[in-house]
Parts: C-alpha cells; sequence; structure tokens
C-alpha cells in the first residue's frame, strides 16, 4: 500500500505527498460542492474547508477507503454544514408565477433572496478530458438540474448526487453521512420523488449538436447587440422563457418575452456587447452595457438552454462580479477588440 500519511520521522503531514494525492480531485470536488450548494463562491469556500479538514486529519488516514472517497466525505459534510445555515438559493421561476403583461416592469426581490449563481466551465473542466467524460459532466451542472436540487433537504441532496451523478456504492454513501445503507436507499427515493414534483420535464430537453449550439448563441449575441427584435423572436421557442436575477418578474412564452425584451431591454443597435464562453456545460454570454462614454461595463452573464427547435430559456444573471470569475475584465474600453473568453 501507497503511504500517503505523515512523515514517519517528524509526525507532520508530507505537503508533497498530500498534494499530489489530493489535487487531482479539486476541479471534480468544486463541481460536486456546487451541486450541493448552487453558488460558486459558496463551493470554492466549501473545497477550501475539505482542503483544510483533510490536511488536518491526514495523518489518521490509512488507505481504508479510497483518497477520493475520503475526500467526498469531507466535502459533502462540510456542504452539509454550510446548508444548515442558510436558505436554499433559487431563480425568479422559483419564486411565483410568469408575469403576463410584458409592459410590466421588472420588480426588485426583497432583501436576502439567496439566487442560484452560474458556474464557469473551465473551472471544473480538466484541460484534457475524455470528450464523453466532459459532456457527461456538463449534463450533471445544467442549470435546470441545480436549480432542481435546491428544493431538496441537504441530506437529500447528499443521497441523489453521490449515488446518481457520481455512481458511488450505497454503502459507501452510508458511511460518508454515518447512517446506514437502508437509509440511504429510502431518502434516494424521496429524493427522486420530490425531483419529479418541482420539474417534472427537467429531462425532456434534447440539445442540440455542439456546432448548432454555438450557432444559436453566435446568432443570440448578434441580435441583442443589434437590438433585433424579430430575430430573437425567430431564435426562442414559442415556449420559451426568460428570467433574469435580482428580478422577481419572469416571462414564459414568446408573445411575453419578446415584448419585454424589446421595452425594457434591448434599447438601441450597441447598446450592448456579448462575448461567448460557457456556463454549466450550456452556452452563455458574459454581457456589457455600454457607458456615457462609448465604454461597456460588465452587467452579467446570460445561460441559454438550447433545444433542437431553439432557445427555450434564457437565464440572465445581473451580477457584474461575474466577469472576474468568467476571465473577462469589469470594463471594456471604446473600440477595443474582442478577445477570446476564458470560460469557454
Amino acid at each position: 500500500m501507497t503511504w500517503y500519511g505523515p512523515d514517519r520521522e517528524t509526525g507532520t503531514p508530507d505537503g508533497e505527498a498530500f498534494a499530489g494525492a489530493t489535487e487531482p480531485f479539486r476541479r471534480e470536488l468544486l463541481a460536486h460542492c456546487y451541486r450541493m450548494l448552487g453558488s460558486v463562491d459558496d463551493a470554492t469556500d466549501a473545497v477550501q474547508e475539505t482542503y483544510l479538514r483533510a490536511w488536518r486529519s491526514y495523518d489518521a488516514f490509512e488507505g481504508r477507503s479510497s483518497v477520493r472517497t475520503w475526500l467526498y466525505r469531507i466535502a459533502t459534510n462540510a456542504c452539509l454544514t454550510a446548508l444548515a445555515h442558510h436558505s436554499r438559493r433559487v431563480l425568479p421561476s422559483g419564486l411565483g408565477g410568469p408575469e403576463p403583461d410584458p409592459e410590466a416592469a421588472p420588480v426588485p426581490a426583497a432583501p436576502g433572496v439567496r439566487w442560484l449563481e452560474p458556474l464557469p466551465d473551465v473551472l471544473v473542466t480538466p484541460d484534457a478530458a475524455d470528450p464523453a467524460s466532459v459532456v457527461l459532466a456538463r449534463e450533471d451542472l445544467r442549470l435546470a438540474l441545480v436549480a432542481s436540487l435546491q428544493y431538496l433537504s441537504g441530506t437529500q441532496r447528499a443521497v441523489l448526487i453521490l449515488r446518481e451523478v457520481l455512481s458511488f456504492p450505497a454503502a459507501e454513501v452510508a458511511a460518508m453521512l454515518g447512517t446506514t445503507t437502508t437509509a440511504v436507499k429510502s431518502t434516494l427515493q424521496r429524493a427522486r420523488s420530490r425531483l419529479r414534483e418541482v420539474s417534472p420535464a427537467a429531462d425532456e430537453i434534447t440539445p442540440p449538436t455542439e456546432p448548432a449550439a454555438h450557432a444559436f448563441l453566435d446568432q443570440y449575441i448578434a441580435a441583442f447587440q443589434n437590438a433585433d427584435a424579430p430575430a430573437l423572436e425567430r431564435l426562442l421557442r414559442r415556449d420559451a422563457t426568460l428570467e433574469a436575477t435580482p428580478f422577481t418578474t419572469w416571462f414564459a412564452g414568446n408573445a411575453t418575452c419578446v415584448p419585454y425584451l424589446r421595452t425594457w431591454v434591448l434599447g438601441s443597435p450597441g447598446d450592448w456587447l456579448m462575448l461567448p464562453t460557457r456556463a454549466n456545460g450550456q452556452p452563455a454570454a458574459m454581457a456589457y452595457t455600454r457607458d456615457r462614454r462609448g465604454g461597456y461595463q460588465a452587467y452579467g452573464v446570460v445561460v441559454l438552454t438550447v433545444t433542437v427547435g431553439g432557445i427555450s430559456r434564457i437565464t440572465s444573471f445581473h451580477q457584474p462580479a461575474l466577469a472576474a470569475a468568467f476571465g473577462f475584465p469589469r470594463r471594456r474600453a471604446p473600440g477595443s477588440v474582442a478577445t477570446a473568453p476564458r470560460g469557454g
């Protein structure tokens, strides 16, 4: 058995051995914590806590389980601790029904609402990964699924993710959570039932090929930058939905989405600048709005849910700070040339 524990002469953890044994799992642990918590910042904090706890207890690790299983146990329990102190994260569509009047002004949410956040693909996709594995990982991170997970209790989330996303055996999950295999199986059944209640159509999305998805994104960006409402109408499915944090107002159906965008959002050609990226395994764009000096200030990230029939959902996150997470500047000077994004 390979020795991963402390230096036997000093009794302290071997930093090089610890890093070599644990660092290969950092990206997938971030994805796991994001699924649990719905926030990049919270997930990053949980991963940091995981590695701190792992370092402190490294001298007690004797290889009875794999390093990966050991780290997932620590990470899952760190997430459960975090969830015990916070309410679930939501999207506008999780706060009430759609607005029927496309002329209605957007209504800001009350203070204290915890919004679901997008996840840059680059943070969790290895630089050199098997394409099939990358596609699978992206499916497990899509916004609709992560939003649905927020309706589950912390333990239900943990069991569902560990069993069905990560394929850990029930006995290992029970050991991670300090419970029984029977309890794990029962919790999994309740989690599945709850997911069907809150999102019965979450798994019915038929994604297009990657080239087709990129084409939809390019057309969306062009339509938005040109303030071309008819082009957007052609891109959206009839049953498309539109939502944007931090507003509770959202719209269902092309007949309300497009008029709302025309009245409240599009403005004039050149008012928006959008640069392509990827988030949650989906086409996305870093959005900027033009300022009085002709430059562009970061607005946030727009994530598209794309099917073979068109764009079925636009989810906009009005968070300028997301620019840094996605590898973009907060401001672009007038006439600056777009650079390749880090997030895709």
